[in-house]
């Protein structure tokens, strides 16, 4: 799941970075509401964190022209020192999904995160390719009843191809999924991730294949589809 967070402050843009990309998150951040709406443009999230403080405009503003994420209205949590009802009101008739009052816990946030991520989700039915499956709501993969050892980008590359699957998902696609714009993604950064995830479903002996279409990106397919590795 990728996350936008706009917060002008400094430390505690840095603190909520750190906290949801360790839980598995990914996460860009921006402070300002131009910023957030230029980011929206150019990548697909699936929820958003918003302080309405920002330098630049209020964040109703932004609340009120956020993009469309996977399943509609990209889902945005409020964060504020503002404790009035009356502004309370105004962020959740404007669209919020929840609203959180400065200072806050941020366990708690991760939860309502989560929570809104579910309600957003349009299925929280188990994903399968043959004998593998994958759960999104614990994130965990299993083969024949055995979970898989995966890493964080792994299991966000395996659910990407299997909500794909048999689709062909484009390597552009991927690295902006897996991959926060902070980040430099090297030019074999994908093909590694992809032979890692691909060793690992062999090994289990997943009954799915991860298949290379040459100068396009690459497909989940079941193994009885007979595909051919390029």
């Amino acid at each position: 799941m990728k996350l936008l967070v706009i917060e002008d402050h400094p430390s505690l843009r840095a603190l909520l970075v750190e906290h949801l990309q360790h839980q598995g998150f990914a996460v860009d951040a921006v402070m300002s509401g131009q910023d957030a709406l230029a980011a929206q443009r150019t990548t697909q999230y699936d929820a958003m964190i918003l302080d309405l403080g920002l330098p630049d405009m209020d964040g109703l503003r932004v609340l009120e022209q956020r993009a469309c994420g996977h399943h509609g209205p990209l889902p945005c949590i409020v964060l504020t020192a503002r404790d009035a009802v009356e502004s309370r009101i105004s962020s959740l008739n404007a669209g919020a999904d929840d609203y959180m009052l400065k200072p806050f816990d941020i366990r708690e946030l991760e939860a309502r995160v989560r929570a809104v991520l579910r309600r957003a989700s349009r299925s929280t039915a188990t994903l399968t390719c043959g004998n593998l499956h994958f759960e999104p709501q614990s994130r965990h993969a299993c083969v024949d009843g055995n979970m898989l050892d995966l890493s964080r980008r792994e299991t966000m590359l395996l659910e990407a191809l299997l909500l794909a699957s048999p689709r062909i998902v484009v390597k552009e696609f991927l690295e902006e999924q897996l991959y926060t714009s902070s980040e430099s993604v090297t030019l074999n950064a994908i093909e590694a991730l992809v032979s890692r995830l691909r060793r690992k479903l062999s090994t289990s002996g997943a009954q799915a294949s991860i298949h290379t279409v040459r100068g396009i990106g690459y497909r989940l397919a079941p193994v009885s589809a007979h595909a051919t590795n390029d």
